[in-house]
């Protein structure tokens, strides 16, 4: 990213290359919509060329990359309103035909409601929980991210852990109203 800010802007595209899968997962994972990924991290690397300046070097890219891509799906949100913070996009299933077809089903099943109890989470958390938990940052570094101190992120993950396990739960046993 030195390289980029001292006016190398085609070495951009080796960062895209080398970041743009885990940008993708975490807009995917914050949204469930594919295009509404792809054109994020469109915008983020739209905004790292336009705020290479700002870029000091002195921690990880990557923190700064996601930083700018926690404000670019915040402004998305910000600017539509009416747009729910999940898009489930249909998806075809692959059933197979053998034996292992019906706890594939189950595990599916469980999946599935994992991911709907983590759309029942606040944005701030579910923003958490994916970098935590998805994307693997420290706790240090999501700190970083979100401008806060990383036993304040340890706190706030436990209590969005424990959260999600009493979404899961009440989905689980099949209530109705969970919010």
């Amino acid at each position: 990213m030195l390289q980029v800010k001292a006016g190398e802007v085609q070495k951009l595209g080796l960062l895209y290359e080398r970041h743009k899968k885990a940008l993708f997962g975490f807009f995917y994972k914050m949204s469930r919509s594919t295009t509404l990924s792809e054109d994020l991290v469109q915008i983020v690397f739209t905004k790292i060329l336009q705020s290479k300046h700002t870029f000091v070097g002195d921690g990880k890219f990557v923190t700064w990359m996601f930083h700018i891509a926690r404000n670019a799906l915040h402004d998305h949100y910000r600017k539509n309103k009416n747009a729910h913070l999940t898009v489930v996009e249909e998806q075809g299933e692959n059933v197979s035909a053998d034996a292992d077809a019906e706890s594939q089903f189950e595990s599916d099943q469980t999946i599935e409601q994992l991911f709907k109890a983590i759309d029942l989470l606040s944005l701030d958390k579910k923003e958490l929980l994916v970098m935590s938990r998805f994307e693997n940052l420290k706790y240090k570094e999501i700190g970083e991210i979100m401008g806060c101190s990383e036993g304040a992120v340890k706190m706030k993950i436990r209590r969005t852990l424990i959260e999600l396990r009493e979404l899961y739960s009440r989905l689980a046993a099949g209530e109705s109203h969970v919010a």
